[in-house]
């Protein structure tokens, strides 16, 4: 039996959440998630492209031949990525932000998410039920990569900013605190990515 609409959205916060769920795109997810901003960033971004390239992916769905399907999926994405790089540059707001994630943003072209749901889902379903799949997924992760980013940051720094400004510092609460920098670096990453899918999956038995 098909999903609905909202089904199609719902199940990419919790039923197939990246990277919990489905294990994709794990570059962006460990190299750019030492801050909750720069999860938030990368995951909106990643969202943009995935949910306008699912839309134009469904539009021509009927049109694109199946031989080339993957070259023409490849060529949307990029464009939609090449926006994305464009509009981060334009606004000084985001600019910096832009340049803290650096190449991962233009590698969102071969985010392994993006193309994987333009090639399973959006080449074979209708454009309402390709951009719920493709903002449900996006949105779920966002999530994933601000909630590995703050874990990260709370732990490896001892607090949680955003826009440059404190919303959490630990030492005020605990001053005898010393922050555990190894989960700010690169294996780090690979510890709380480890830790969060374990409860994710005690939670999904449960």
């Amino acid at each position: 039996m098909a999903k609905s609409i909202t089904q199609e959205f719902a199940k990419g916060l919790w039923e197939e959440i990246p990277p919990f769920r489905l294990v994709l795109g794990l570059c962006p997810v460990l190299g750019v998630t030492t801050t909750m901003e720069n999860g938030i960033g990368m995951g909106l971004a990643t969202t943009f492209v995935l949910l306008c390239s699912n839309i134009l992916v469904s539009v021509l769905r009927n049109v694109i031949p199946s031989k080339v399907r993957i070259a023409c999926f490849i060529i949307i994405i990029a464009t939609f990525v090449i926006v994305v790089e464009q509009l981060m540059q334009a606004y000084a707001s985001i600019y910096p932000l832009y340049l803290k994630l650096g190449v991962f943003i233009p590698l969102i072209v071969v985010n392994c998410i993006v193309l994987g749901r333009a090639e399973a889902f959006a080449f074979k379903n209708s454009i309402a039920r390709s951009m719920a799949d493709g903002l449900g997924i996006g949105i779920g992760f966002t999530l994933s990569l601000s909630a590995l980013g703050a874990v990260r940051e709370i732990i490896g720094n001892g607090t949680l900013t955003l826009y440059e400004k404190p919303l959490f510092n630990i030492v005020s609460f605990v001053p005898s605190f010393q922050p555990f920098e190894f989960m700010v670096k690169p294996p780090g990453a690979f510890v709380a990515l480890g830790l969060m899918l374990c409860i994710m999956n005690v939670i999904g038995k449960k």
